[in-house]
């Protein structure tokens, strides 16, 4: 894949792994309004797709001595802390506004990524990130009935944000399925305490919400890792704004959610700020 501009493959890429993630999230909201712990599903998430991904991620000997590099811990920690952040705010919040609150993530991301990673930033694609923000407040509305579920899908925004920077920063050094099996595996081992939370009865839909929670969540995530390999976060950001439109689709499909009057108004200005961001991103402004 090429850095800019961008490419089909590139925009593909990142539209099918944000969906993907969508539709897990959407798996594991039936999944706690059945009675799961959120802890317990982000549990079933890691655990089940690190045992199913284990056989095809070409595993060898040497790849023990990386699971010592601390970064990856904390790369772990962040993904982490935004998944159990997010199954918290779905408890009580429709699929497309946490969504909204959870694209504080890009803006972390563009900063983050310059701040750290030396990337480029140009005025424009700045002032369009700072849009798409206001399109955020708007859902969010902080201070005028802002809610603790809202809260939750931010600060999961935060931790996603930082996550696709550490993502960046470790995608040359490690091989992308050895990147993705060790978030899941760390992640697993660092949410285990969770997997004796009193759960429901457990039946075969439940298992089959569990499966789609788990491989949708690492489907997308491994498709990011591949993109991160060769495209800078700042670049890979705006993209991730296709990930709204998912969530309205599956929220209406799924739960019958549609964005009241405001919400709606906030969306389509995070989107349009977004999509304006990618088009003058792929002509290098």
């Amino acid at each position: 894949m090429t850095t800019t501009p961008y490419s089909a493959r590139l925009v593909g890429a990142v539209v099918l792994a944000m969906t993907l993630i969508v539709g897990g999230d959407a798996a594991a909201t039936v999944l706690t309004g059945a009675g799961f712990p959120q802890t317990f599903v982000a549990w079933t998430r890691f655990a089940l797709a690190a045992l199913l991904l284990a056989p095809l991620c070409g595993l060898v000997r040497a790849d023990l001595a990386h699971l010592t590099d601390w970064r990856l811990y904390l790369r772990a920690a962040l993904i982490v802390g935004g998944i159990v952040c997010i199954l918290t705010a779905l408890r009580t919040e429709p699929l497309a506004n946490v969504f909204a609150g959870f694209f504080v993530g890009p803006v972390v991301s563009y900063f983050l990524s310059a701040l750290l990673l030396r990337e480029r930033i140009t005025a424009l694609r700045t002032c369009l990130l700072l849009v798409s923000f206001a399109g955020v407040l708007l859902v969010v509305r902080p201070g005028f009935g802002m809610t603790t579920g809202m809260g939750f899908a931010m600060l999961a925004g935060c931790f996603h944000g930082s996550y696709l920077v550490a993502t960046r920063w470790l995608a040359g050094g490690f091989r992308p399925r050895f990147l993705l099996f060790s978030q899941l595996l760390i992640g697993a081992v660092l949410l285990s305490p969770f997997a004796l939370a009193p759960i429901p009865d457990m039946t075969l839909s439940h298992l089959g919400l569990i499966t789609i929670s788990a491989l949708g969540s690492a489907g997308g995530n491994l498709l990011l890792v591949l993109v991160n390999r060769n495209t800078p976060a700042g670049v890979v950001a705006p993209l991730i704004y296709s990930q709204l439109l998912a969530a309205m689709v599956i929220g209406w499909l799924v739960f019958g959610q549609w964005p009241d009057g405001l919400s709606l108004i906030g969306l389509v200005i995070i989107m349009t700020a977004g999509a304006s961001s990618v088009w003058f991103a792929g002509r290098g402004r």
